[in-house]
């Protein structure tokens, strides 16, 4: 098993800056991906942004590019998504999963394992 926890949402001005961590424990040597969703209300969880703990290798969603950076930290199974720039469009509960696959997750039914959320709020 392993257990995510999710830390650093908040409100934020739009234009500021936040930064979201997710340490990973247990059996944290099992996975190959991290991965960032947001789900707003009323809406599906979307994809924000991956990385392969291994390469390093990033894959942004197209409505944070430029804006967000996903980073890990493998000595302490940490990764973090710093957001800049950041929208009132933003504003939603983002969580933070772990794959165990060895290919690419694609979708949210892909990841094993989830955090419990941390709310980002952004003002206009």
């Amino acid at each position: 098993q392993v257990q995510l926890v999710e830390s650093g949402g908040g409100l934020v001005q739009a234009g500021g800056s936040l930064r979201l961590s997710c340490a990973a424990s247990g059996r944290a040597a099992s996975i190959y991906t991290m991965g960032w969703f947001r789900q707003a209300p009323g809406k599906e969880r979307e994809f924000v942004a991956r990385i392969r703990m291994s390469s390093g290798s990033i894959y942004n969603a197209d409505s944070v590019k430029g804006r967000f950076t996903i980073s890990r930290a493998n000595a302490n199974n940490t990764v973090y998504l710093q957001m800049n720039r950041m929208k009132p469009e933003d504003t939603a509960v983002y969580y933070c999963a772990a794959s165990r696959r060895s290919y690419y997750p694609v979708t949210p039914g892909d990841y094993d394992y989830w955090g419990q959320g941390t709310q980002v709020t952004v003002s206009s």
